[in-house]
């Protein structure tokens, strides 16, 4: 059996999530990273794009997701999910990792993340 992989990792940018109102008037740091397992043997023989995930599309929805401002990553994450799974074909497993870097709470924390994983298939 193969296992096709597409990572489009550390989409670095800045938005303002978070409960606290300063999170959402100064912003923060966040990365992102997208795993699909897919198949892209197809893709292997036509050497073309319509038959793959496109990349440029993955880091598009992200971006456009993360600058829309939500309390919780939790939610910003699902709803790159949902988008992903509406706008790609062929995915058969979907992981999104929000990074959220340096967190405005009480310790010596570098960052907090959360992890979605859904099987399509």
């Amino acid at each position: 059996m193969v296992v096709h992989t597409i990572e489009v990792n550390n989409i670095r940018l800045y938005a303002f999530h978070g409960c606290l109102p300063e999170e959402g008037e100064i912003g923060g740091e966040y990365s992102v990273d997208v795993k699909l397992i897919t198949d892209f043997t197809k893709a292997t023989e036509t050497d073309d794009l319509s038959d793959t995930v496109d990349y440029v599309l993955i880091n598009r929805i992200v971006v456009e997701e993360m600058a829309v401002r939500s309390k919780l990553i939790e939610e910003v994450g699902q709803r790159i999910v949902n988008r992903i799974k509406k706008e790609a074909t062929g995915i058969k497993t979907l992981v999104v990792k929000i990074i959220k870097h340096t967190p405005p709470i009480n310790g010596d924390v570098s960052n907090v993340a959360i992890i979605i994983e859904e099987t399509l298939v």
